[in-house]
Order: C-alpha cells, then structure tokens, then sequence
C-alpha cells in the first residue's frame, strides 16, 4: 500500500544542491593552540547532489549520524554551507544574507522530529502558528488569525475549540499537525520534514504522511523528508536517497531503490526489515564495525571498513555516483570499472553474491503492507 503520486519529469525545479559541502571546526587544545595546530573539521557534508520538484517528495534515509538532519538544515540555511551551491528556483542562495535570507525562508520551511519540543507550550496554537506571520510582518491582527484558522484547516485540525488551547492539550498527532500548520502557514514551497513521525504511533504516522502527501499535490510542495524508517519512505515517496558518511551512495525512484537495491549499504538496510512469512525467522543481518567518524574521514569508499566485498580499489580510490538505469545512481566500484582500469594493480571487488536481491522487493512489499495495512 502506498500513497506515491506520479511525478512529472518536466516540473520545474524548487531547490537544488550542487556539490554542497558543511564541514563543522573542531576545538583544539590549549597545547595544540599554542603550537598552531589546526583541529580537525567533521565533514557532516561532504559533496552532495540533490534536486527536488515541484510536488515531488524526496526521501533522505540512512544510519544516525550520516548528515541527514544537516543536509535538511543546510538547505534551509539554518547552517552556512562550506562549499557547494544552493539553488532556489534557479537562484543561489548559498550566501545570501540580511533581507534576501529572509525572504527566503519565508519560502523554505522545517517540520521538526519532537512535535513535544519544538512547540512553545507558553504560546496558545493560534499564537504557535501566527508567530512565523509577526516575524515576517505579514498582515493585520484579523488578516493573520484568517490564515492561521486556513492553516488549521488544511491539517484538518477544527480551529473552533483548539485555537485558543495549549500544546499541552493535544495528543502528540495532533501537536505534529499543529507544527506542520505552523510551517504551512507562511504558504512556503519548499519543506524539509526531519523525521516528522517517528515519535509517533504507527496509526497517526499514516495519517500524517497521508497529510504530507495531500499538501505535496495540492499546495505544489517540494518536500525533503528524512527518515530513518525505510518502511514510511517507500510509503510516501517518489524518489530515495541514501546517505552514508557525508555523501549519497545511491539514489533513484523509490520502486527502484527499495526493491532493487545495488549498493551493499543499501542491501544491509533493506535485510534489516523483519520478514513478515508466518513461521519464518530470518537470519538476522548486522552491519559489522562501527561508522567511521566524519572527523577522520577513511580514504578510498567510505563504507570500505564495512563492506562485505570491499578490496584494495575500494580502501583506496573513491568510486564515483554512475547511472546504471533510469535515473537510478550508485557509488560502487562494482558497478563502475573506471578506476579498475585506472588502477590495474589493485585487485576490483566482484559482484558475487550482491547482485541476488530479487528477494528484496518481496520482503520490502511484505513489510509495508503489514506496516500499514490498517
């Protein structure tokens, strides 16, 4: 069961990262200050390509850690990047400021994780989602409660009786409904949704990506949203990135991606999915080693120290994103032999066992389904 819509290729462009990289300085010592040695930089962002359309939702998925929340923050400038570009509608904004920046985030909005911490609960609901309308000075006292009541609507929250109340009063659905009106009030076109629904009950978060995926058609929204819970991306989404250590490792539609995974990475996170074949235990699957830290970034592929198939290509050349069908990319020496033949004395990683995943689609569809069923 999926709520996916179909995307027209030739919709224009909302936001676009090109190359974009947030390193964050590390603190050094005294001793280290004094001899000048510089700390090192965690490269939370490190070369990523992402394009988003016009009623396109766009899944981000990947372990704790990877830069997923960064890369949301970054594109809504909540952070500077270091590098890279940022086009909205065709404009850089990646170092704009003062007037310019406001206006643009009047045009790019955030859904946060904890819809328990991301509300003031001194402020009534109504004044919750008027807020972003005073800091942007948008419309009389009359004018700005008319478009908070049309926000309530739209997340189909009554504002007679919940307009005046505290976020106190909500269940924790309804506080995310609240919070996304706060975001839609200000009728942005882009919308970075950082795990809106993991701290919800599995019967409100399809009600709640129903709602996101309603807003996407009708209102014309490009949403990025993250997510750790593969089950909810394939669910929502019509395309999928996966991110590991700074950089994307695969992308491509999302019945590409989640059923026909190529990257080694991606296959460990689609065999995490429990089996839902009654009287079946699957071995359970484990990635081995632990997430190297973007502060001593490894060279060569990033996942080398993690990999199954990993040789002495991968530990020491980077592979490149390469298209291997329709708008599907991966990072895998073993789908690119460019830097083999670039690297002949260094043994390649074969396919082997990596490229048996028809089993995939089956258990992805399983779990959905059991997922969202009711």
């Amino acid at each position: 069961m999926s709520t996916r819509h179909a995307i027209d290729p030739s919709a224009p462009l909302v936001i676009e990262a090109q190359d974009l990289k947030t390193h964050f300085q590390g603190r050094s010592g005294i001793l280290s200050a004094l001899v000048g040695v510089k700390p090192p930089s965690a490269r939370a962002l490190d070369g990523v390509d992402l394009r988003i359309r016009e009623r396109e939702i766009v899944g981000l998925v990947g372990e704790s850690g990877c830069g997923k929340s960064t890369l949301g923050m970054t594109l809504v400038r909540m952070y500077q990047p270091t590098d890279g570009q940022i086009l909205y509608r065709g404009e850089d904004i990646t170092k704009v400021e003062g007037r310019r920046l406001k206006a643009y985030r009047h045009s790019a909005q955030i859904i946060f994780q904890d819809p328990y911490s991301s509300l003031n609960p001194r402020l009534t609901i109504g004044q919750v989602i008027e807020e972003p309308l005073i800091i942007h000075g948008i419309g009389t006292a009359a004018e700005r409660r008319e478009k908070v009541i049309r926000a309530l609507e739209l997340v189909r929250i009554p504002a007679e009786g919940n307009i005046d109340r505290y976020p106190s009063d909500l269940s924790g659905g309804q506080r995310q409904r609240v919070a996304i009106a706060r975001a839609l009030v200000l009728e942005p076109k882009f919308i970075v949704a950082d795990e809106p629904v993991s701290m919800l009950d599995v019967s409100i978060q399809a009600s709640v990506l129903e709602l996101l995926d309603e807003l996407s058609r009708e209102l014309g929204l490009a949403v990025l949203y993250i997510s750790h819970d593969i089950a909810t991306v394939g669910y929502i989404c019509n395309h999928v990135a996966v991110m590991y250590l700074g950089r994307i490792v695969e992308e491509g539609r999302s019945e590409d991606v989640l059923m026909r995974p190529l990257h080694p990475y991606t296959q460990r996170l689609m065999d995490a999915i429990p089996r839902m074949t009654p009287g079946e235990t699957p071995e359970r699957i484990e990635l081995r080693g632990d997430v190297p830290s973007p502060l001593a970034v490894p060279p060569g592929c990033r996942f080398s120290s993690r990999c199954p198939y990993a040789t002495a290509l991968c530990e020491a050349v980077e592979p490149a994103l390469s298209d291997q069908a329709e708008a599907h990319r991966v990072r895998c020496h073993i789908y690119d032999d460019r830097a083999a033949r670039a690297h002949p004395d260094l043994p390649a990683p074969r396919a082997g066992k990596i490229t048996e995943v028809a089993e995939t689609g089956a258990l992805v569809a399983a779990a959905e389904d059991a997922r969202w069923q009711s």
